[in-house]
């Protein structure tokens, strides 16, 4: 046998034996879509929110919560949000509106899961348009849960609602007005109410066919205290439509500030920005 044969014999049966080793390796991730996570990191909004209810805010009691948005990939600002956090009293949990990750993949959300698991609190979220590129919609639903959900906390009903209407190609179902319109109209017991999305409607990726029935539901919605939303990365309070409806913007985690929110009787708020 030529030396050259055998060299090309040899790495022939050395690739057979990598595919071989490939083959009986269970630890491959066979596409970065993969939305497979250990159990631990499945059904975390039913999760967190069974923490919160584990600590229940008597009637009447004054609510305060932080609220932020687009996490995305800034890991490093996340990790110093849950110190800052941390260091604060009298807190509820944390509200993330939307755009936990930035391609819609499970490692993100996994990732930004395990910096904000080390909050002393719970934490909610509610869909972001980047949360649904790719298969990231059934990504988000295996690892958080619902797409649209309610809960009530002490006297505050808080809806989160899927607006990413860009994302469904504008058809018309996000968000979803047969579903909110009842949520908006029952509080379930609650005082007041809180409603939670990404998209704005005030934003060109909200559905523009949508966005009249939208403001016009929340502007008939009882004891609604505000809408609170993110994707435009800043920190605004405005009421853009002159209906009585206050929006609250958060900041992007890049931009290191979020919101302390309390809320007590019927309608009263005051928001504080707080830098880390």
């Amino acid at each position: 046998m030529h030396f050259s044969s055998f060299l090309r014999g040899l790495g022939r049966a050395v690739t057979l034996l990598a595919l071989l080793g490939l083959a009986g390796c269970e630890l491959i991730e066979f596409s970065p879509n993969d939305h497979r996570v250990p159990e631990e990191f499945t059904n975390l909004t039913e999760k967190n929110l069974a923490k919160l209810q584990a600590r229940p805010l008597a009637p009447g009691d004054t609510l305060r919560f932080v609220f932020t948005g687009d996490s995305q990939q800034f890991y490093d600002e996340a990790k110093d949000l849950v110190s800052s956090v941390n260091q604060l009293s009298g807190i509820s949990f944390l509200v993330v509106a939307g755009d936990i990750s930035d391609f819609g993949l499970a490692r993100e959300m996994r990732w930004v899961d395990e910096k904000l698991r080390r909050l002393n609190v719970p934490y909610v979220t509610v869909v972001g348009n980047h949360d649904q590129v790719g298969n990231g919609r059934e990504t988000y639903q295996h690892i958080f849960g619902a797409l649209n959900y309610s809960f009530v906390y002490g006297d505050t009903k808080f809806t989160m609602v899927d607006t990413n209407g860009r994302e469904y190609n504008f058809d018309g179902t996000a968000p979803d007005m047969p579903w909110l319109r009842p949520q908006l109209n029952h509080l379930d017991g609650a005082r007041r109410q809180v409603v939670i999305c990404h998209v704005p409607p005030t934003n060109d990726d909200f559905d523009p066919a949508l966005r009249t029935p939208y403001v016009q539901a929340l502007s008939e919605a009882p004891n609604l205290v505000f809408e609170m939303n993110g994707h435009n990365h800043s920190f605004a309070i405005s009421q853009p439509y002159n209906d009585g409806v206050t929006y609250v913007n958060s900041d992007a985690f890049s931009e290191r500030h979020y919101m302390v929110v309390t809320v007590w009787g019927d309608k009263q708020f005051r928001i504080k920005r707080v830098a880390f």
